[in-house]
């Protein structure tokens, strides 16, 4: 069964960029009522618990990516009988799965006083707090959340995603009355887990829906199982290293600094996981359309396929950066109010900019080794990657003077990216599944695309500087003409692209 990869790809991106607006307009308003009216530490706090929750998520140990990527070739095969003993299968362990996070995080509620430097806000209880956080992270697991794997296996991934876009939308707007008319911390979480349960609910009713006859039902032989197993322990290595690179770093700064210095880098961070949707809402739509076409498609296919892709997100990530670097200083001290606590100097934005490039650059590559499933290859990359930005992150937290220690957090980030991740990952793909042209060819656009975003940002801070204005509508006047400095530069730098873009979006609309 072939999946029409265009048709579903544009249907999975509008679906996942109205997921994006969303994810960038209602949090930003979210941590704006929260510095308002709560206070820097609930800021804190917020992170803490989403980073030791994600440490916990490791429970996961990746089965329901192996059990997805093994749906692939019975989907393309239209075998809905083995698709149906994968889902049974899946079910059964994400069971265990969520019983294994909620006794492991009972068992971390004696330690949690000691990864907050510190006093806490008054009249919280954090082990409260902690485990309403936990029953939150843990409830998905038993209602219905093995059964998204049926939508996005079919690229069906808009469906999960619009659910997404409209229970993430009730959630806001019912939080944001409690903190206006209660400010309480206790209510604001409890809603958090009602709508964890009412968006696996929808999803389950959708999946259902849409594929009446694939069930939970039948077994898998014990090859399969085996196969899913070792999948599963290659992807664990890369979760663990992706939980050491992305989850450990609040945690360090909360044990070093306090619960203000994470409320503070929350900031920084926020912006750029915001701003990274958009180049996030391109890749990760084509990753279950990548699964079927790896069946269905030449080798040569599959790379014009991946080239076009990588090279729109370039466009987009290089753009963004440029925006970003220009704006980035001026908003957080509008949107803090310029408080010097949650503000920093330049060059914290400065790495952040080249810490969302780095990061992204390599997102559409990873999207599609990991629809080839080649877990395996590469599983010793983030353990060793995660290794070297926690020492980093320690030693440079320790040993950085005060004002420097959150740029110190985020460069050991950026330098397991360059140091490890990228080499090793970019030479399984080239070796195992693509060759030495390929290489060349995808390589040669990496080059030329950071040659033309350096240039693409540093005019447009330059732009942003001319702009004699501050506060509110400083902020405006340098975004308006950053904005149409960087569009204007940016179809000159990237018309090659820019070209390749509207011509394939011509010819998808002929046929």
């Amino acid at each position: 069964m072939k999946i029409d990869f265009s048709k579903n790809t544009r249907r999975n991106i509008v679906s996942a960029m109205l997921n994006k607006c969303i994810g960038l307009l209602f949090p930003f308003l979210n941590r704006t009522l929260f510095l308002w009216l709560m206070g820097a530490e609930y800021l804190g706090l917020n992170g803490l618990f989403t980073s030791i929750l994600g440490v916990l998520a490791l429970a996961d140990l990746g089965f329901g990516t192996a059990v997805v990527c093994s749906m692939y070739k019975p989907v393309a095969d239209d075998d809905r009988e083995l698709v149906c003993a994968y889902l049974r299968f899946y079910r059964k362990v994400y069971r265990w799965v969520g019983a294994a996070i909620f006794v492991i995080g009972l068992c971390l509620l004696p330690f949690l006083r000691n990864l907050v430097k510190g006093d806490l806000p008054p009249g919280l209880d954090l082990h409260v707090l902690y485990l309403m956080h936990l029953v939150n992270t843990s409830v998905g697991y038993f209602l219905f959340a093995y059964r998204g794997s049926v939508l996005n296996a079919y690229h069906r991934g808009d469906v999960v995603t619009n659910i997404h876009t409209f229970t993430s939308i009730a959630q806001y707007l019912t939080v944001f009355l409690i903190l206006f008319l209660t400010r309480n911390y206790y209510h604001y979480v409890l809603a958090m887990v009602a709508f964890t349960v009412v968006n696996n609910l929808l999803v389950y009713h959708e999946s259902r829906r849409l594929f009446p006859d694939i069930d939970p039902r039948g077994e898998l032989s014990d090859e399969r199982r085996r196969k899913v197993v070792s999948d599963v322990k290659s992807i664990f290595m890369h979760k663990v290293g992706a939980v050491i690179t992305g989850q450990t770093d609040n945690i360090v700064i909360s044990a070093f600094l306090g619960l203000v210095a994470v409320g503070a880098y929350g900031n920084y961070y926020y912006v750029n996981a915001a701003v990274g949707g958009l180049a996030w809402s391109i890749y990760a739509s084509m990753q279950n359309g990548f699964g079927n076409t790896i069946f269905t498609e030449s080798k040569a296919e599959n790379f014009d396929r991946l080239l076009r892709a990588h090279k729109v997100v370039l466009v987009v990530i290089a753009c963004c950066s440029a925006m970003m670097l220009a704006l980035y200083q001026p908003f957080i001290e509008v949107w803090t109010g310029g408080r010097p606590e949650l503000s920093r100097h330049f060059l914290t934005p400065l790495l952040m900019v080249v810490f969302f490039y780095t990061y992204q650059s390599r997102q559409t590559l990873l999207t599609f080794k990991a629809a080839a499933n080649l877990w395996y290859l590469d599983r010793w990359k983030p353990i060793l990657a995660g290794a070297l930005n926690l020492a980093v992150n320690i030693t440079l937290v320790v040993a950085l003077p005060e004002a420097y220690k959150l740029d110190g957090v985020i460069f050991s980030t950026i330098l397991s990216f360059v140091v490890v991740q990228i080499p090793w990952e970019s030479h399984v793909m080239f070796t195992a599944f693509f060759g030495r042209s390929e290489a060349i060819t995808y390589w040669r656009e990496q080059a030329l695309s950071a040659i033309r975003t350096v240039a693409l940002c540093a005019s447009a801070w330059g732009v942003a500087r001319l702009v004699p204005l501050t506060g509110v509508p400083g902020l405006a006047a340098k975004g308006a003409a950053t904005a149409l400095f960087v569009v204007c530069v940016g179809c000159v730098l990237f018309r090659r692209e820019v070209a390749l873009l509207i011509r394939h979006r011509r010819e998808s609309k002929g046929k």
